[in-house]
């Protein structure tokens, strides 16, 4: 009996994109996958309550995501080692976006959250059908830096209440919530600082002493055993720490969302941004890991695992999910080989949550605010942000736009403002490109073209220029207005010369203005030329007909062909009075008498 390897099946891969790892799959794979699901059912399992907690939503529905969504992103997506679920800048959108319509927690609040993962799903998964695997890439990582740190800070205003006992207010942005909780302080409950604080600091301790072992999973441990000590020792009634209460269950149970027009249209833009912020951050992972496993990712297959995660997360009691950053390093160091790992990873959660869903009763709101305070400090690169600032202008203000339209707008508009910005930044640099003037240099053997310097003379008819970058309908004005300068400081430089082989791009308005500046030298007596011409370059010249206005004739390959050709052209009465002999064809022009 033959078997048909996935191999041979292109188009069946294609839809069912786990048959190019299965044949991965064996005995020696399957126990090592088994360890690492095992390691990551228990990473989760803190992560889970903390974001749905965050979220909003009752605890048990963080866990809920690990399971069914975890499952269909590995089987759907295109990396072997990232781990779908809950997420610390999802979660928190999910609250923002959802808590000005509904109360968190409510009957009404979670069938919104359901709606969300499903329209944030489909979006996910069209864009990846559609092949937009590529639109990632305008999330610039400056962006990412800006928006993740400005989450922090939010994580730590909407937890402020938890970690000093006081009951939350109102809203959810960052001003109501710092307001609302320092109109209370006179609230604050002792103990419960007690029980957030020596979670947060035992948290920041084993990160450093214990840093093979999940620093959430010992301080939740180490937390619910001091807050237990102090209920028994004082009476919980005295210390004030509130528990979470009982977990439903281990299963997640079927659910359905909303799918009215009028809910519909109203998280449309904030599915749109959990889409975004979704896709960035798992993308930017599943590559992070591939550079260490040397796996090659399809960003657009990514895309449709992670929107296939977010559409079951809808049906199965979830909320939007994305990659985890932790779990997905602790499932590669823990040497998973394939999504398998994944699968282990929620199937034995289901026993973990068995076993320890009756202790979850006793978990209090405070320990998870101390775990959320520690989620919340290591969002913030502080060394990538000293180096953002430090290396560039520019980035560093799209860094201070991004965090602060973070902390100020609603986060569905923040992420869109922060690529905008880096957008414009874009287009700022490109339409400046740099324009050098050039000669050849007697001090080199080939007489290399270098930059006009004070011991460089240039040639008194002919300007030699070297654009830097495209010229396109942005850029054309600042191009124009450096031709003009050229043509006023030099006008016995009739003669125009392009260095073209760093012109990477012109479109019609950039032809056009070409067009215009041979025009103007032919009309003054001189003329433009090019050399070394990009092959697309000299295509839409043909395309569009701009050969015949600039003249087939003053198009070089090369430098030498350029200049023995210029130099034809130039005045040679002036060429003979002048001593500067810039290029070698001077020689051969006598001298006056």
């Amino acid at each position: 009996m033959t078997t048909t390897t996935a191999s041979s099946h292109p188009l069946l891969e294609k839809v069912l994109p786990f048959l190019k790892w299965w044949p991965l799959v064996g005995p020696a794979t399957l126990k090592a996958d088994a360890l690492a699901g095992m390691v990551g059912a228990i990473v989760v399992l803190p992560q889970g309550v903390a974001f749905a907690t965050l979220a909003g939503l009752p605890p048990e529905y963080g866990l809920y995501c690990a399971m069914v969504p975890a499952i269909v992103a590995a089987l759907f997506g295109s990396s072997l080692h990232t781990v779908a679920g809950p997420t610390n800048p999802v979660s928190l959108m999910v609250l923002a976006s959802l808590a000005p319509l509904a109360t968190p927690g409510t009957p009404h609040y979670i069938e919104l959250a359901l709606t969300l993962a499903l329209m944030s799903g489909v979006i996910m998964v069209t864009m990846g059908v559609l092949g937009l695997g590529a639109l990632v890439n305008f999330m610039s990582s400056t962006v990412v830096v800006g928006f993740t740190a400005a989450i922090g800070v939010l994580i730590f205003a909407s937890q402020l209440g938890n970690f000093l006992g006081i009951a939350p207010g109102p809203g959810a942005s960052l001003t109501e919530l710092v307001a609302g909780t320092f109109s209370r302080l006179e609230d604050t409950q002792a103990w419960v600082v007690v029980a957030a604080a020596g979670t947060l600091a035992i948290g920041a301790l084993s990160r450093r002493a214990l840093p093979k072992i999940p620093p959430m999973l010992v301080a939740m441990l180490a937390g619910s055993l001091l807050a237990f000590a102090l209920n028994h020792a004082l009476g919980a009634e005295r210390t004030g720490l509130r528990t979470l209460g009982p977990l439903a269950g281990a299963l997640p149970p079927l659910s359905i969302p909303d799918l009215s027009a009028g809910t519909l249209q109203s998280l449309l833009g904030a599915a749109i941004a959990v889409a975004l912020v979704s896709l960035t951050q798992a993308v930017s992972i599943a590559h992070a890991i591939a550079l260490k496993s040397g796996q090659r990712i399809d960003n657009s297959q990514e895309f449709i695992g992670q929107g296939l995660a977010n559409v079951a997360a809808a049906f199965f009691s979830g909320f939007p999910t994305s990659a985890s950053v932790n779990r997905c390093g602790i499932n590669y160091e823990s040497g998973a080989k394939t999504p398998m790992s994944a699968v282990f990873a929620a199937a034995l959660l289901i026993l973990v949550l068995l076993a320890v869903a009756p202790l979850a009763a006793y978990l209090p709101i405070a320990v998870v605010a101390g775990i959320l305070f520690l989620v919340a400090w290591s969002l913030i690169d502080f060394r990538r942000i000293r180096k953002i600032l430090s290396t560039s202008r520019g980035e560093g203000a799209v860094l201070a736009v991004t965090f602060f339209a973070t902390l100020l707008l609603d986060l569905e508009f923040a992420i869109l403002v922060g690529v905008l910005a880096s957008l414009v930044l874009y287009l700022n640099r490109t339409s400046h490109p740099i324009m050098r003037s050039l000669v050849p240099d007697p001090r080199h053997s080939q007489r290399k073209m270098t930059e006009v310097e004070d011991s460089l003379l240039e040639c008194p008819q002919l300007k030699i220029l070297r654009i830097e970058g495209s010229i396109y309908f942005g850029a054309v004005s600042h191009v124009e207005r450096h031709f003009d300068i050229l043509r006023e400081r030099s006008p016995g430089q009739k003669h125009l010369l392009l260095m073209s082989k760093s012109i990477n791009f012109v479109d019609m308005a950039g032809a056009e203005l070409l067009v215009e500046e041979a025009r103007r030298r032919r009309e003054a007596g001189g003329q433009l030329y090019f050399y070394s011409l990009r092959k697309p370059v000299e295509e839409l010249f043909e395309r569009g007909g701009y050969i015949a206005e600039l003249g087939r004739e003053n198009i070089f390959r090369g430098k030498r062909e350029a200049i023995g050709g210029v130099f034809t052209r130039l005045d040679q009465s002036v060429c003979a009075r002048c001593r500067a002999r810039i290029f070698e064809e001077c020689a051969s022009v006598p001298e006056p008498k």
